[in-house]
Protein backbone atom coordinates (compact mmCIF):
# COMPACT_ATOMS: atom_id res chain seq x y z
CA UNK A 1 0.00 0.00 0.00
CA UNK A 2 1.18 3.30 -1.09
CA UNK A 3 1.36 6.84 0.80
CA UNK A 4 -1.06 7.79 -2.12
CA UNK A 5 -3.64 4.79 -0.80
CA UNK A 6 -3.26 5.33 2.90
CA UNK A 7 -4.23 8.94 2.45
CA UNK A 8 -7.65 8.30 0.51
CA UNK A 9 -8.25 5.49 2.62
CA UNK A 10 -8.38 7.92 5.68
CA UNK A 11 -10.22 10.75 3.78
CA UNK A 12 -12.91 8.14 3.13
CA UNK A 13 -13.15 7.02 6.71
CA UNK A 14 -13.19 10.83 7.77
CA UNK A 15 -15.71 11.05 5.31
CA UNK A 16 -17.79 7.90 7.18
CA UNK A 17 -17.23 8.94 10.45
CA UNK A 18 -18.48 12.61 9.80
CA UNK A 19 -21.80 10.93 7.99
CA UNK A 20 -22.42 8.94 11.06
CA UNK A 21 -22.12 11.90 13.70
CA UNK A 22 -24.30 13.91 11.20
CA UNK A 23 -26.90 10.99 11.54
CA UNK A 24 -26.76 10.27 14.80
CA UNK A 25 -26.77 13.86 15.73
CA UNK A 26 -23.64 13.72 18.34
CA UNK A 27 -20.61 15.45 17.50
CA UNK A 28 -17.43 15.72 19.59
CA UNK A 29 -13.98 16.30 18.23
CA UNK A 30 -12.67 17.57 14.86
CA UNK A 31 -11.13 15.67 11.90
CA UNK A 32 -8.96 12.69 12.93
CA UNK A 33 -11.84 11.49 15.65
CA UNK A 34 -14.19 11.54 12.52
CA UNK A 35 -11.30 9.51 11.14
CA UNK A 36 -11.29 6.93 14.25
CA UNK A 37 -14.94 6.94 14.08
CA UNK A 38 -15.03 6.16 10.27
CA UNK A 39 -12.60 2.64 10.64
CA UNK A 40 -14.40 1.47 13.90
CA UNK A 41 -17.44 2.08 12.21
CA UNK A 42 -15.98 -0.04 9.49
CA UNK A 43 -15.10 -2.74 12.20
CA UNK A 44 -18.59 -2.59 13.48
CA UNK A 45 -20.40 -2.98 10.10
CA UNK A 46 -18.70 -5.54 8.91
CA UNK A 47 -18.91 -7.42 11.95
CA UNK A 48 -23.23 -6.86 12.17
CA UNK A 49 -22.80 -8.04 8.24
CA UNK A 50 -20.77 -11.03 9.16
CA UNK A 51 -23.48 -11.81 11.78
CA UNK A 52 -26.88 -11.34 9.65
CA UNK A 53 -25.02 -12.97 6.35
CA UNK A 54 -25.40 -9.41 4.88
CA UNK A 55 -23.15 -8.53 1.18
CA UNK A 56 -20.99 -5.56 1.51
CA UNK A 57 -22.65 -3.15 -0.51
CA UNK A 58 -20.99 -0.07 -1.83
CA UNK A 59 -17.27 -0.72 -0.85
CA UNK A 60 -14.09 1.46 -1.93
CA UNK A 61 -11.44 -0.72 -3.08
CA UNK A 62 -7.93 1.31 -3.50
CA UNK A 63 -5.01 -0.85 -4.33
CA UNK A 64 -5.25 -4.46 -2.53
CA UNK A 65 -7.84 -2.81 0.34
CA UNK A 66 -11.49 -2.54 -0.16
CA UNK A 67 -12.91 -0.31 2.34
CA UNK A 68 -16.91 -0.66 3.08
CA UNK A 69 -18.30 2.97 2.92
CA UNK A 70 -22.03 1.72 3.58
CA UNK A 71 -20.68 -0.83 6.38
CA UNK A 72 -18.78 2.12 7.98
CA UNK A 73 -21.34 4.75 7.86
CA UNK A 74 -24.33 2.43 9.66
CA UNK A 75 -21.47 1.14 11.96
CA UNK A 76 -19.99 4.58 13.19
CA UNK A 77 -23.80 5.50 13.49
CA UNK A 78 -24.35 3.42 15.67
CA UNK A 79 -20.98 3.75 17.39
CA UNK A 80 -21.54 7.57 17.89
CA UNK A 81 -25.20 6.88 19.38
CA UNK A 82 -24.05 4.75 21.85
CA UNK A 83 -21.45 6.69 23.09
CA UNK A 84 -23.67 9.79 23.06
CA UNK A 85 -26.14 7.70 24.97
CA UNK A 86 -23.51 6.84 27.82
CA UNK A 87 -22.08 10.58 28.06
CA UNK A 88 -24.77 12.48 27.92
CA UNK A 89 -24.21 15.48 30.34
CA UNK A 90 -26.41 15.24 33.17
CA UNK A 91 -28.00 18.53 34.15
Amino acid sequence: MSILEFIILLIIAGVCGSIGQAISGYSRGGCLLSIVIGFIGALIGMGLADFFNLPEIFTFRTGDVSFPVLWSIIGATLFVAVVGLLTRRRL
